[in-house]
């Protein structure tokens, strides 16, 4: 396990409940080599007297070094966790999901805010339509599997597709990847509805078009 050690006074922001901890907060990071390489691996956070601040998935290669998991000592990073924050944010998201209509397109996860930190999911036509997934991070990014088998479980939608902007990739370190994850590719073009106007939608790259 990686032992993360933030400076004396750094602290202040991780206590207040910010999510994220920037390579100048850090004094040291303690454990085995290859641990620290491993993009997205869990690190307990301690301040400089080494009390307990949280748990954070940690990446070497991002300016935000490390990204908060829990602040609860007695709360794991396990397969477990990360199926509760899925299945929160999606009953959280759950009646703008039903209420939406085949054409509209509806997030599900919404990264930090769902405690999800870098993760963007968005549905688009219901249960017979199509998940979008974005990974932002290396942390939710390690776990890509279980967040998927729970965003199938949860949603009854088999088709997946894994959406992915190359700069904020290459930003994390994180090799620059799409395609679909699950079921079938979304096709080039879906018909939106968004706030009463209508356009064409390329679910794999986020780009709209006026209906050809």
């Amino acid at each position: 396990m990686l032992i993360i050690t933030i400076k004396q006074g750094k602290e202040k922001s991780l206590l207040a409940g910010e999510p994220w901890i920037y390579a100048s907060a850090i004094e040291k990071v303690d454990g085995k080599p290859n641990e620290k390489m491993k993009a997205g691996g869990t690190a307990i956070v301690q301040s400089s007297s080494t009390k307990f601040l949280a748990r954070a998935a940690y990446n070497s290669k991002s300016q935000i070094r490390a990204r908060v998991w829990t602040f609860d000592e007695g709360e794991p990073v396990d397969h477990a966790l990360i199926k509760r924050r899925v299945k929160a944010a999606l009953a959280k998201s759950a009646a703008a999901a039903k209420k939406a209509r085949p054409d509209q397109v509806v997030k599900l996860v919404n990264a930090e805010a769902d405690n999800l930190p870098g993760l963007l999911v968005e549905q688009y036509g219901g249960k017979e339509g199509y998940l979008i997934c974005e990974f932002q991070a290396a942390g939710v990014d390690a776990w890509k599997v279980p967040i998927v088998q729970t965003l199938i479980a949860e949603t009854g939608c088999r088709n997946v597709y894994e959406r992915a902007d190359e700069l904020v990739r290459k930003g994390e370190g994180l090799a620059f990847v799409e395609g679909a994850l699950a079921g079938d590719e979304p096709p080039d073009e879906v018909p939106v509805t968004e706030n009463g106007v209508k356009f064409a939608l390329d679910l794999k790259t986020g780009e709209r078009y006026k209906f050809r």
